[in-house]
């Protein structure tokens, strides 16, 4: 091999350069299925690399597949290694619009692709340094758990602390009555696993945030929709779907609610919860957006003390979409059964995960960032909703804080084709139809103001709405 093969491009380390080389060989043929690559000693001198260095790109060759080492004759190809490609995934504007539409565009296309429809921030908004700093000090301590499972309701610490932050928002739940779990979409599953039987019937706001439906359908339960207005749900509306179908869940979020960006209002809270009792339906508030709250809104769990309540919340919105950590708050009796699915479906909680969280919840970091956050959402929100208007649309209301704006198309346009347009130009727009249990929100759109900073989302966006 001659040395010029070995070429570092400026964020390449040495090891992924001399894999290259090997990876390069395979693709081009130059080595065949089955043919023996050259000894660690031949490859360092022609290289000019060390021996530690060809081991550790062989060890990492093996690793992937790429190569096999065989004791006493080396190491071989075990496969062609398929070509590198630079083109760009194109978007699936064909794909049928519906619950999980908005997820697959936003996940399945890279990270440069503008994406106001998706219900997260940006990268650049995260405390990636302070994650950094915690998972160094959790790698020093010697004290921590890093190998054995957890216990059935997770890190006891973690728990201990979400029980004083539960007590601050006015629900009184024990670390005992806290369990944790991967996601808020993992405490969600559970908790219809723990509850529904297929052909049950859950109620959902009417729009509502479309994973909500698409666990539904998972779960093969009937879902009524409830319009929902800037105060909460409406409760004449409520009360007749709750005598006329007898429904097992009602699940919403009470807070900074998904996709419309309102809050439960205080008079609702009371009539809501009596409707819930006199028709025995257990009420799921998923509350992942309290910590963008600027203004304290009631919470159903502080009201209802847990009884027919039980109450979510995560830190995958906040911290990191990588960082799964979520917990259930709930009666003992309904924490116990919920723990004993989770144990069943997944044995165990993410240790590392919660002794991560933990950390950046007790050293301040994760405050100064929250209020940073919230400032940004602040600026973000005056920002979007002064040039969605000056794009023609009709904000459905103007939130009091969060991400979302629910925003209305002039009349006659359907937000399923502008979005497909949208999506031709790289842009992820999120259609009104997906959070509508009923579809009767075709005119509407959401949009993250976290992730609309770039001038040409609404350049697409005048061009996707013209005729």
């Amino acid at each position: 091999m001659a040395v010029s093969e070995l070429q570092t491009a400026p964020d390449q380390t040495l090891v992924e350069a001399v894999m290259e080389v090997i990876r390069q060989r395979i693709a081009t043929r130059s080595l065949t299925p089955g043919a023996r690559v050259p000894s660690l000693r031949r490859l360092a001198g022609s290289l000019g690399v060390s021996k530690s260095t060809a081991v550790e790109a062989y060890d990492r060759l093996a690793a992937e597949g790429a190569i096999v080492a065989r004791p006493g004759s080396g190491f071989f190809v075990t496969r062609r290694t398929r070509p590198f490609s630079l083109a760009p995934r194109a978007p699936k504007v064909d794909q049928a619009i519906d619950p999980l539409w908005i997820m697959r565009q936003s996940l399945d296309l890279g990270g440069d692709v503008p994406k106001p429809g998706c219900g997260w921030l940006p990268p650049h908004w995260l405390p990636e340094a302070a994650l950094r700093r915690a998972m160094r000090g959790l790698a020093r301590d010697s004290t921590a758990d890093l190998g054995e499972y957890d216990s059935p309701l997770g890190f006891a610490p973690l728990r201990s602390h979400l029980a004083d932050r539960l007590d601050g928002r006015g629900i009184d739940a024990g670390p005992d009555q806290i369990l944790l779990t991967d996601s808020g979409t993992q405490a969600i599953d559970l908790v219809c696993r723990f509850l529904l039987q297929p052909g049950d019937t859950v109620l959902l706001d009417d729009p509502c945030y479309f994973n909500f439906q698409a666990i539904m359908r998972a779960h093969r339960v009937t879902v009524i929709g409830v319009p929902y207005t800037t105060s909460g749900p409406d409760l004449e509306a409520f009360a007749r779907a709750a005598a006329e179908h007898r429904p097992r869940l009602y699940v919403t979020n009470a807070t900074l609610h998904n996709p419309t960006g309102a809050s439960l209002a205080a008079a609702s809270v009371h009539r809501l919860l009596k409707i819930a009792e006199a028709h025995d339906i257990v009420v799921v508030e998923d509350d992942i957006f309290a910590d963008f709250e600027v203004e304290p809104a009631p919470r159903l769990a502080a009201f209802d003390g847990l009884e027919r309540v039980i109450h979510i919340g995560s830190f995958s919105k906040t911290l990191s979409a990588a960082v799964r950590c979520g917990f259930v708050a709930a009666r003992p009796d309904w924490v116990d059964g919920i723990a004993d699915l989770k144990l069943a479906t997944s044995f165990g909680n993410g240790a590392m995960t919660a002794q991560l969280v933990h950390r950046m919840l007790i050293d301040g970091s994760y405050r100064r960032h929250m209020e940073a956050v919230r400032g940004k959402l602040a600026r973000a929100m005056t920002e979007t909703a002064r040039r969605l208007r000056a794009a023609g649309l009709t904000l459905w209301s103007e939130p009091r804080g969060g991400m979302f704006l629910w925003a209305a198309l002039p009349d006659g346009l359907d937000s399923a084709p502008v979005a497909r347009r949208a999506l031709e130009e790289g842009v992820v727009l999120a259609p009104g139809n997906v959070f509508s249990p009923s579809g009767s929100a075709g005119r509407y759109l959401r949009f993250n103001v976290a992730q609309c900073a770039e001038p040409r989302i609404f350049e697409t966006l005048r061009r996707a709405m013209s005729p």
